[in-house]
């Protein structure tokens, strides 16, 4: 399964006002996994940054004044995202933002024609409720390091969110782990000697309430990507 965790940074928060996405970063997941592929832009928004964005993400309309425009990248980046399911944190806000940009161009598309999107603010309010869910509190309940977090930007926050989903998912939590480390565990396994007279144990692992609505969140998807046609659930 091909996923892609992103983040955007704007020129302020209301997209009806015509601010501007200035920043684009996205991390690509396969099969739960970091491929290493990643699309990072500064945009040129061809307007004044919102004082308070400013103090956000540290991004002045000087600085940007010589990036690309969204429309010299636009190919680019909907290539990247084209058949993924997104992984964003407050999804509406960054999902508006990226179809204000493609509006802009007069393409009839919008971020949902190219792939599907999962909220994990949404997600974080099922398993937390009543919690505080926003990425920081989130690095801290699953003890993400987000220390080089000294101002927001869409690469980094989409890095950063990449752990915290994977962790939230009942999922790998480190994004070190490689499928090489997986088979050297899985030789020790099967190398280590046994006692004698020792049998086989079945070990019953019995999921926790994390794993549980993980589990509900991925039934979830099939359920959807199937038209509720699922055989486990007429079962």
């Amino acid at each position: 399964m091909r996923q892609v965790v992103l983040d955007t940074e704007t020129t302020g928060l209301e997209v009806e006002q015509r601010h501007r996405v200035i920043e684009i970063g996205c991390v690509e997941l396969f099969n739960r996994r970091l491929t290493g592929r990643t699309f990072h832009r500064y945009l040129n928004p061809e307007r004044d940054i919102d004082e308070g964005a400013q103090q956000v993400h540290g991004l002045t309309r000087e600085r940007l004044a010589k990036e690309p425009t969204f429309s010299q990248v636009h190919q680019e980046f909907t290539d990247f995202i084209r058949d993924a399911e997104l992984i964003i944190h407050n999804a509406p806000f960054d999902v508006a933002f990226l179809n204000g940009e493609l509006a802009r161009l007069e393409l009839a598309l919008k971020v949902h024609d190219l792939c599907r999107v999962l909220d994990t603010l949404a997600l974080a309010r099922q398993m937390h409720p009543g919690q505080r869910n926003n990425l920081d509190a989130l690095c801290k309940r699953y003890s993400v390091d987000n220390s080089r977090r000294d101002y927001h930007g869409a690469l980094l926050d989409a890095r950063i969110l990449a752990e915290v989903y994977l962790a939230m998912t009942g999922g790998q939590a480190k994004l070190t782990l490689s499928a090489e480390s997986d088979t050297a565990r899985s030789r020790a396994r099967h190398a280590a000697p046994r006692r004698a007279g020792e049998g086989e144990r079945i070990v019953v692992v019995r999921p926790n309430e994390n794993e549980m609505a993980a589990h509900e969140h991925v039934l979830a998807l099939l359920d959807k990507a199937s038209g509720g046609r699922t055989v486990w659930r007429k079962l």
